[in-house]
């Protein structure tokens, strides 16, 4: 059994905070890149110009890459042989995300709640955590900071098992044509299919962390990202909404067994700003 002190875990969460609202990942700017290069229309092309140069300020300055600094969703993979000591882990987690907000001057969005009471908690928590046991002694840690032009963009429907790809294939173009200039445009597509309707919108989320440039490793499931980013490039809603052949950078795609009477599908848009930050202890 292996012990891993609280502070160690706080501290973590803390520098991934951060490093998450000031540095994309090298795959997402490698995808802007070639963007801007294939971008047949000159104004998309000068946006995604104009993107590209603010996630280099940003990176350089280290100041965020938006100002939505999002709500602090983190993906924990905990080892079974692990023994958390010192204090309590998910409040451990909470005060990285609060000193990362606080101490970073990130923008605190979090309210207290939902529909009567909507005060801002101050310090951008409680955030939202979800946790696998696995095997082994080390604790995986993944920040996604999201923010909620394009959370709000987001969908989840329960299909019938008769509705298949096609149906699937409505939906996710259906929701990204709706969504339109909102989630800021070029995306990236989270689908999760199957499980029951949390289960759907879990993988959809976690769709959207998959480095970009690695496909679903079932051919089935990578060649409907490929045909779902096709149809989706083709809508011309462009960079920034202003018309172009670059709507989304990627789409993604997760599934889970499901209930024989049941086909869950859940859409996580992801705007540009595809912020995200791991590490291992």
């Amino acid at each position: 059994m292996r012990e891993i002190a609280v502070d160690q875990i706080t501290e973590a969460v803390k520098r991934l905070c951060l490093l998450a609202n000031y540095r994309l990942g090298e795959d997402v700017i490698q995808k802007l890149e070639s963007a801007e290069r294939e971008e047949k229309s000159p104004l998309g092309k000068k946006v995604l110009q104009q993107i590209i140069e603010n996630d280099e300020i940003a990176a350089r300055d280290e100041v965020p890459i938006c100002q939505d600094t999002g709500m602090a969703v983190i993906f924990v993979e905990l080892g079974q042989d692990v023994h958390v000591v010192g204090g309590d882990f998910t409040r451990a987690i909470d005060e990285g995300v609060r000193r990362a907000y606080v101490e970073g001057y990130l923008r605190k969005s979090v309210v207290s709640d939902p529909l009567f009471n909507r005060k801002n908690t101050g310090d951008n928590t409680p955030s939202i955590i979800h946790t696998s046991i696995v095997p082994g002694d080390r604790l995986k840690i993944s920040v996604l900071p999201k923010g909620f032009g394009s959370e709000n963009m987001s969908a989840l429907k329960m299909l019938k098992p008769s509705d298949g790809v096609d149906g699937l294939k409505d939906f996710v173009l259906e929701t990204i044509v709706k969504a339109g200039p909102n989630p800021c445009p070029p995306v990236i597509v989270g689908v999760g299919v199957g499980g029951t309707m949390e289960k759907a919108a879990e993988l959809a989320k976690r769709a959207t962390c998959r480095r970009l440039g690695e496909p679903n490793p079932d051919p089935r499931y990578a060649r409907l990202e490929s045909e779902l980013l096709e149809a989706i490039n083709r809508t011309g809603i462009g960079p920034a909404g202003l018309g172009g052949t670059v709507t989304a950078l990627a789409v993604h795609v997760e599934y889970y067994p499901t209930h024989i009477a049941g086909l869950p599908v859940a859409v996580n848009v992801l705007c540009h700003a595809a912020r995200h930050a791991e590490l291992v202890i």
